[in-house]
């Protein structure tokens, strides 16, 4: 389930982008480790509430982004020295690379007609 965020409108969320807030970054990992093992190509993963001109602006993230996002975000989580969150990152950012590493030998298998 993704994350929600009221805010009176979107200019306080371009203010919480600009101040790298850590709730979106919160949000933004919570929802790649919840969907590690998916299959959706896009995951969803906040929903930006404005109430002053009620709506709502849905964030998503495409699967294959999701080593480089937690990778990005896992700066902030040193930042609030959450050691042991960071760890679990570091965990999913290697499995990750890996199912990339094993994924290409399989695809380069396929290309070449040996399974």
């Amino acid at each position: 389930m993704a994350t929600e965020i009221n805010l009176n409108n979107s200019e306080e969320f371009q203010e919480m982008i600009e101040r790298k807030d850590f709730t979106i970054a919160k949000a933004v990992v919570e929802s790649i480790l919840a969907n590690l093992n998916g299959r959706k190509k896009f995951v969803h993963v906040l929903s930006v509430n404005c109430l002053e001109e009620a709506s709502t602006f849905d964030i998503t993230l495409e699967r294959k982004y999701f080593a480089e996002t937690l990778q990005e975000n896992l700066k902030y989580y040193v930042e609030q020295e959450l050691y042991e969150d960071c760890s679990k990152i570091v965990e999913a950012i290697n499995t990750l690379k890996e199912k990339e590493t094993h994924g290409s030998k399989s695809k380069d298998k396929r290309d070449k007609g040996v399974y």
